[in-house]
């Protein structure tokens, strides 16, 4: 019987005729079919559910290590800054400190008020710097002498990148500017001419 059915149906194929489909063997090739995708889907899920874990009390310690002079809300207006003379300036120019110890170190900010006609000769700070000019034209130049033909002019809302120990020097040339300095201390200024460090004159040298 079952090789009369055999022949039967291979006699089918050579002809080109489609047997007709098992219906009981369709119905369960779809049911594992259905069951292996649900699997799948179900492993998918599973897999993009992983927990994550955050070491919140390491991100905890960060937040808490405030900087020196950031450790609460603040805000300074214009008409509070207390500008003072600073020993190593000209005698009209004047400094103001903001936030930080410049002295110390630790991230500082000074805005520096420089009236019309000073100069600043060449002199260098040894830590990075970032001049924001607040008012008036900033006048900066690079090098060991002071060019007047170096100098290049900055408005307000321009910002200066200086790294640490590049010689420079400055000029109110066209009035009086004030700039933020942005830097992480302790604060130096170095005049490359011993003779023009105003330190010295006061202590006669």
């Amino acid at each position: 019987m079952r090789s009369t059915k055999r022949f039967i149906r291979n006699q089918r194929l050579a002809s080109g005729v489609t047997p007709p489909v098992d219906r009981r063997s369709f119905l369960r090739g779809m049911v594992a079919a259905s069951c292996f995708c649900s699997l799948s889907s179900r492993k998918k899920i599973s897999m993009s559910h992983t927990p994550i874990t955050i070491n919140t009390k390491a991100a905890d310690q960060r937040v808490r290590q405030h900087q020196p002079g950031q450790a609460v809300f603040q805000a300074i207006v214009p008409e509070e800054i207390d500008w003072k003379p600073f020993a190593a300036f000209p005698p009209s120019v004047r400094l103001a400190v903001l936030v930080g110890q410049p002295s110390q170190e630790g991230p500082y900010v000074i805005r520096v008020k420089v009236p019309r006609g000073v100069k600043l000769m060449p002199h260098k700070h040894p830590e990075d710097r970032t001049y924001t000019v607040i008012s008036g034209v900033f006048y900066i130049g690079l090098g060991d002498q002071f060019d007047a033909g170096k100098l290049e002019a900055y408005p307000p809302g321009a910002v200066i990148v200086l790294p640490g120990d590049t010689a420079h020097f400055h000029w109110a040339k066209s009035g009086e500017y004030i700039t933020q300095v942005n830097a992480i201390g302790p604060l130096g200024l170095n005049y490359l001419n011993p003779k023009d460090d105003p330190r010295n004159r006061d202590s006669g040298t």
